[in-house]
């Protein structure tokens, strides 16, 4: 298990899903919630579903996922490439229909999932080490 910095880390876990029309929204907060286990809240309204917490332990499930489906390095691959450039966030896309069934899918591009996917985003003072923290493990391919 990874140790946090000794300084205290800032995190923000900002969790989204757009509902649509043909969507229930209660659904889409249950497949949130088997992704997003730990403390937080989860906000539900009409057109979006949104979870926030500040523990780096809403994102043990995930991270757990990324393991078992040794998909580590791609994830880092994304939360390394989405970094908005002087910032310390990221995001990532995950499948909305593969999180009904609490399975982490990384998506490339939003329209890989076909109602639209779910946002993760992550803002931290540290953001490295939170990014080494959630894909530790990852293997390193030839070219890295």
């Amino acid at each position: 298990m990874a140790v946090a910095p000794e300084t205290r880390i800032e995190l923000e876990v900002v969790v989204e899903a757009q509902v649509k029309k043909t969507e229930s929204s209660s659904k889409v907060a249950d497949a949130i919630r088997k992704l997003f286990r730990a403390a937080g809240e989860l906000r539900v309204e009409p057109d979006r579903i949104m979870f926030v917490s500040s523990d780096l332990e809403s994102l043990r499930y995930l991270k757990d996922q990324f393991r078992d489906r040794r998909v580590r390095s791609s994830a880092r691959r994304l939360l390394l490439s989405n970094r908005e450039e002087g910032s310390m966030q990221t995001i990532l896309l995950l499948n909305k229909q593969a999180a009904t069934v609490g399975i982490g899918v990384l998506c490339d591009d939003p329209r890989e999932s076909a109602l639209g996917p779910i946002v993760l985003r992550l803002r931290s003072s540290d953001l490295d080490w939170v990014i080494d923290w959630l894909t530790a493990g990852y293997e390193r391919s030839s070219t890295s």
